[in-house]
């Protein structure tokens, strides 16, 4: 079966289900990615509406505070989608010009419910870029922490223990749900990002590798999330169906990995990622 038959198939099935059913009572949406880019789509509303039909709800995170303006009036009416304020480490600069966008990008975070991608990302190739990193990432936080309420996306690669201890000394964890993506951190840092109150959104990336695979065992039950990361900025494009297919695959693979029944952990997933979303 294709994966457009399968979304077809998958809408007869919830027609037919009854009204008391767990996915009824969860208004036709049961998988979520709590971190994709639509917005890195040659039609993000399009893109949008198939993942309604397909049933799935969605956290488009944004790169820069003129991706997400752009993104949030774009998908404005997208019930299925939220749309994360963002300026992701990879796009921080240093000077005037990097200092007026993350002015730009603070004062975004302050104001919308969703915040991400942000982060730190000290790998070889943008740790030239630390200083105006963490300086970016400081001022977001700190806005997070002033106002509360809000659910970010972060990114911290070979950073884990400093995005926590700036997390930890803003404020940030008191009033807010913290969701590490693509987790790649030590184990010790995991440990403490849970004992934190993290939340971990596990997709195809961090399923493909080892140590990937030993976290996802780790992860606290209720602190569990699904994403795709897709698509890339300089990659091919993904269908609607295509990530549902990616999320159903990420979670028979979660299910397969932590020895739980598939269905119990997909409705435990969609709980915890709707109530994040604000999904009624």
């Amino acid at each position: 079966m294709t994966d457009a038959a399968l979304c077809h198939s998958e809408q007869i099935d919830e027609a037919a289900r009854p009204k008391g059913s767990v996915r009824r009572q969860q208004g036709g949406l049961r998988l979520f990615d709590l971190h994709c880019h639509l917005d890195f789509d040659a039609d993000p509303r399009a893109l949008a509406d198939g993942l309604a039909t397909c049933g799935t709800g969605a956290l488009s995170v944004t790169v820069t505070p003129e991706g997400y303006e752009r993104t949030v009036r774009l998908l404005a009416s997208c019930e299925n989608v939220r749309v994360g304020a963002g300026l992701h480490p990879w796009w921080v600069e240093s000077g005037p010009k990097g200092a007026a966008v993350v002015e730009r990008a603070v004062a975004n975070a302050a104001a919308a419910r969703y915040v991400g991608e942000v982060g730190l990302d000290f790998g070889p190739r943008h740790v030239g870029a630390r200083a105006a990193q963490t300086t970016a990432f400081s001022g977001i936080a700190a806005a997070c922490a002033a106002s509360g309420g809000k659910v970010l996306s972060i990114h911290a690669v070979r950073s884990a223990s400093v995005v926590l201890d700036l997390l930890e000394r803003c404020g940030s964890f008191a009033d807010n749900a913290c969701v590490l993506h693509w987790f790649s951190g030590s184990s010790d840092e995991l440990q403490r990002a849970a004992q934190l109150g993290c939340f971990f959104s596990v997709g195809p990336h961090m399923l493909a590798s080892k140590r990937g695979r030993a976290y996802v065992q780790a992860i606290p039950r209720n602190r569990l999330l699904l994403e795709t990361d897709e698509p890339a900025s300089d990659g091919p494009s993904v269908s609607a169906e295509g990530f549902a297919r990616l999320l159903r695959n990420a979670l028979d693979e979660v299910a397969r990995l932590r020895r739980e029944d598939v269905e119990a952990l997909a409705d435990r997933v969609a709980r915890t990622s709707r109530e994040l979303l604000a999904f009624a």
